[in-house]
């Protein structure tokens, strides 16, 4: 028997061994003619001449869960029922052939097993992977605004632990092998070039065996009594989803309903049987794929896939190989970036500061980064004095001369950056590229002298540069197609999500930000309180307020962005006269201590009352945190179609990714330009007159929303 999607093998002892491998697709995925399929390949494994069942992959991947792009087919909840009734009916079959059938069912798994091909997973008898750092396994789905809807939100928490479970499901996070091993996730790790034949050993040697149907054993241990303890009785079980529950709506502020959903689907699953949980599960993810959140966060998921294939222009240009990366500036952006090159990209680095303390707090910051890299098991020792033996550091500009490219992460100064490309030219070889990290100077002043502006770019990161996943490129009209190409390889090769903008002051991540926090001080002028500023935000979705973003950023720093957008833009740009009055009490923030927030020994503690009297401020009033959330979200969103209508932007997909990844808007608002498609362009319009109205020309609807409100476009 063949079939389309299966490569099918049986044995003289009966293993039958199947490969996923989607005909249509470069990975495996569960899209509908694939899951169709499971069934006639479900009827070929009953036949009594199959003994034992092996299944693995035929691509680099097990099964990396749903093909997305089904869900936005789907307008109804009956749909979405039948959709997954129809990948129920399969799965619950294959796990019926060990549990009733007495047939063994071996699970090789390399490389992405996640979601809908963890589920697949957890219906076999035995679960072997790879020891590849390729190998993730999970259930991500509320990733994208949904539960895991085979079966996971059941199969996953029997086997595994309620808590262990809830966690994996709730926080949507992958684990690696070694994780999964430790859980009881997967019963054995072995080189993934001996992983099939494992599997199929594993599969013969339990045929006829009495534990064949049985997953592993749990010891006595004080662990094992403790979850026996908590998980089977019920007041246990109430303690424990209360807690989930509680921490859930702390991290996520109430803002997402699918791990609502999920912790639901698992306590009912746990209380009244699997049964019940499994219909509980097809219909909440019946409800959540219908939702505005669930859209939005595919929309990012789809527009983060498209970067993925992105060169960054629009030519043939190919970009250069880069094996060698130099940063100038030791200190956490310098180090950080230096980190990422080496670690990610496998780049031989070698750091420049003006002197061996300098030097030697660069190097350091690179050996904390991969030091806790190796305390999660991401590397071994050997891997860790491979990197650490790759980076070097010096004084001066030894080492310079076969330097791929040059990262500049020095004082956003106009004229000490002109002089460290100037230096950059005179040691290094033609086609060597000078990547600015700066914030907010235009890459074409700082290339204003430059010999080689081709050769010039921004690479603009944010910290700290280990976690922020986001790079904004910054192009000039002399930067080389080759130039762009190249420095997106290398961002991507860090692991960033690269978007490619175009230069002007500020960019776009830097210049939406301005109005952004323009308005907070607007705010705090009027008679707002800090709390009701950043608790407005954080309510509306952003994970910190403008006024904590300022701290933590560094008030002085933001002052000195403040003077150049505003010298930029002109009156548009202008906040109030705040931050001369903050400088002046030398309040910078986190930093030393003193800025809108207490400090102790770096811990923050709450808002500096005193802040209003260093500013000459009366009384705190009452401000509807609705209101403020609409004046500061409007002002965000028409910088960012201003920034798309002055080419700044090379589309709203970017926009929409560089304010998610880069900026922490909210994403289950999907971006400021999908925040305005949900809204209507005419709506958002409307509500910009209102605000200007009342608050000024700062609000002049951009005219691009104009357009588009008018022609009743959408951005997405």
């Amino acid at each position: 028997m063949t079939f389309k999607n299966f490569h099918f093998d049986l044995d003289d002892n009966g293993v039958a061994t199947v490969l996923i491998d989607r005909h249509d697709e470069a990975i495996n995925t569960l899209g509908e003619e694939l899951v169709l399929e499971l069934t006639p390949l479900v009827d070929r494994l009953e036949e009594p001449d199959v003994r034992a069942v092996v299944i693995g992959s035929a691509k680099s991947d097990f099964l990396a869960g749903a093909d997305i792009r089904m869900f936005g087919t789907i307008s109804t909840p009956d749909e979405a029922i039948d959709a997954l009734k129809a990948l129920h009916a399969p799965y619950d079959r294959l796990e019926a052939l060990h549990v009733s059938g007495g047939k063994p069912v071996v699970m090789a798994i390399h490389g992405a097993c996640l979601g809908g091909g963890l589920e697949l997973a957890l219906t076999g008898s035995l679960r072997i992977s790879s020891d590849s750092d390729r190998t993730q396994i999970g259930q991500p789905e509320v990733q994208l605004g949904l539960i895991p809807g085979g079966g996971g939100t059941q199969r996953l928490p029997e086997l595994i632990g309620l808590a262990a479970g809830l966690e994996m499901i709730v926080a949507g996070k992958p684990v690696r092998h070694h994780k999964a091993r430790k859980l009881g996730l997967v019963d054995e790790v072995v080189p993934r070039e001996i992983l099939l034949e494992i599997a199929q050993r594993r599969a013969a040697e339990a045929i006829d065996a009495e534990t064949a149907d049985r997953g592993p054993a749990m010891s006595l241990s004080t662990k094992s009594l403790q979850r026996l303890a908590l998980e089977k009785n019920p007041a246990g079980r109430k303690v424990l989803f209360k807690k989930a529950t509680e921490m859930m709506m702390k991290e996520t502020g109430g803002h997402y309903p699918a791990p609502k959903r999920a912790i639901e689907a698992v306590q009912i699953g746990a209380e009244h049987g699997r049964a019940a949980g499994i219909a509980a599960e097809i219909r909440f993810f019946a409800e959540l794929v219908l939702t505005h959140e669930s859209a939005a966060l595919r929309s990012i998921f789809f527009a983060t896939t498209s970067l993925k294939a992105d060169s960054g222009v629009d030519s043939d240009a190919t970009a250069r190989s880069v094996d060698h990366v130099a940063v100038l500036g030791g200190g956490l952006m310098g180090g950080g970036i230096a980190a990422v090159s080496a670690v990610n990209a496998g780049a031989i680095v070698r750091i420049k500061e003006i002197d061996t303390t300098g030097v030697g707090r660069g190097l350091g910051y690179v050996a904390k980064v991969v030091a806790k890299r190796a305390k999660r098991r991401r590397m071994s020792t050997f891997e860790v004095e491979q990197i650490m033996n790759r980076v070097t550091g010096s004084a001066t500009w030894a080492g310079f001369g076969n330097t791929d490219i040059v990262v500049e992460a020095v004082f956003e100064d106009l004229d000490l950056k002109r002089s460290m490309l100037k230096q950059v030219e005179t040691v290094t070889q033609p086609g060597t590229i000078f990547a600015s990290n700066t914030s907010s100077l235009p890459i074409t002043d700082i290339a204003a002298e430059a010999a080689r502006p081709e050769d010039v770019i921004g690479m603009h990161y944010f910290s700290p540069v280990e976690k922020m996943p986001l790079l904004e490129i910054v192009t000039t009209k002399k930067t080389s197609d080759e130039t762009t190409a190249t420095a997106v390889a290398v961002g991507k090769a860090q692991g960033k999500t690269v978007i490619v903008v175009n230069d002007g002051t500020g960019f776009y991540t830097t210049r939406v930000l301005g109005p952004y926090s323009n308005e907070a001080g607007f705010l705090l002028d009027e008679g707002t309180s800090v709390e009701d500023i950043d608790g407005a935000m954080t309510d509306w979705g952003f994970p910190v307020g403008p006024l904590l973003l300022a701290d933590e950023v560094g008030i002085d720093v933001g002052a000195h962005i403040a003077v150049i957008m505003a010298e930029a833009f002109g009156r548009r740009m202008e906040g109030p006269p705040l931050m001369a009055g903050l400088i002046a009490d030398g309040r910078k923030g986190r930093k030393n201590g003193k800025g809108f927030y207490l400090y102790d020994k770096g811990e923050r503690q709450g808002v500096d009352e005193s802040v209003y009297a260093a500013l000459d401020l009366g009384p705190r009033k009452d401000f509807p945190r609705a209101d403020i959330a609409e004046r500061m979200s409007m002002a965000f969103i028409n910088e960012a179609a201003r920034c798309l209508e002055d080419g700044i932007l090379r589309s709203a997909r970017d926009g929409d990714i560089g304010a998610v990844f880069g900026l922490g808007y909210p994403p289950f608002r999907g971006g400021p330009f999908w925040t305005i498609d949900q809204m209507g362009a005419e709506s958002v319009v409307d509500k910009l007159i209102v605000l200007a109205a009342k608050h000024g020309d700062r609000f002049e609807p951009a005219q691009i929303i104009r357009d588009y409100a008018a022609e009743d476009k959408k951005f997405r």
